[in-house]
């Protein structure tokens, strides 16, 4: 069957139990994250990503991207952040990228027609540019002129009660804010959970350095 289906609930994603273990940067299920209280001041005028103080993770996902390139994904118990860290080698392999988002939306999905206008041929999301807020965004993924297809990921999640899988349809924007590696990026992604529930998530992310956070 094709990814449609998958997300409409007629193929459901298969169940899997991945390891819970300590994964770049020391970040894990029930670990504590400090991020670096200057940064607020640094972001002030340059990008609206709101950086939190401590917060305990709650949960943790791995994508795996295919020639040792990985995400792993920690969801913040504050359920507004969640951190992405992208790695080369293995899981736990070079550090490539460290991304703070905060989500700013989550609707679900009912129908295919719901999904050909927020998400698809009748949306902006796919197109060379995207405009949120009368700030535009650059397309990452992707080289047509024209709208382009949504990524496909799939994400293995565990938190303390539960493993499961999610299937992701994903496109990636991102613009400059003026600070040296410090880029916005804006992320949005179709997703089927476990229970065949399909959304359209929108998160906005802050890239950080490795120094910027540290695990407690």
């Amino acid at each position: 069957m094709g990814w449609f289906k998958q997300l409409m609930g007629l193929e459901a994603p298969a169940v899997v139990t991945p390891a819970a273990d300590i994964g770049p940067l020391g970040l894990a299920t029930g670990k504590g994250v400090m991020f670096d209280g200057s940064l607020r001041l640094l972001l002030d005028g340059k990008s609206t990503v709101t950086v939190p103080g401590s917060q305990e993770i709650w949960s943790q996902g791995k994508v795996d991207l295919g020639q040792s390139n990985w995400l792993s994904r920690y969801y913040m118990n504050d359920e507004d952040y969640w951190l992405q860290v992208h790695t080369t080698g293995d899981v736990n392999g070079q550090v490539e990228s460290v991304i703070l988002f905060n989500y700013l939306s989550y609707v679900t999905i009912n129908s295919e027609d719901e999904l050909r206008r927020l998400a698809g041929p009748q949306s902006q999301i796919g197109l060379p540019v995207y405009t949120l807020n009368g700030i535009e965004y650059s397309r990452e993924w992707g080289t047509e002129r024209g709208q382009t297809e949504l990524v496909p990921l799939t994400e293995y999640v565990r938190n303390p009660g539960e493993s499961y899988s999610i299937e992701h349809r994903s496109m990636l924007y991102a613009r400059e804010t003026g600070l040296t590696n410090r880029r916005e990026l804006l992320l949005f992604s179709v997703e089927q959970d476990a229970e065949g529930v399909i959304s359209l998530s929108t998160s906005l992310g802050i890239s950080l350095y490795t120094t910027d956070l540290n695990t407690i």
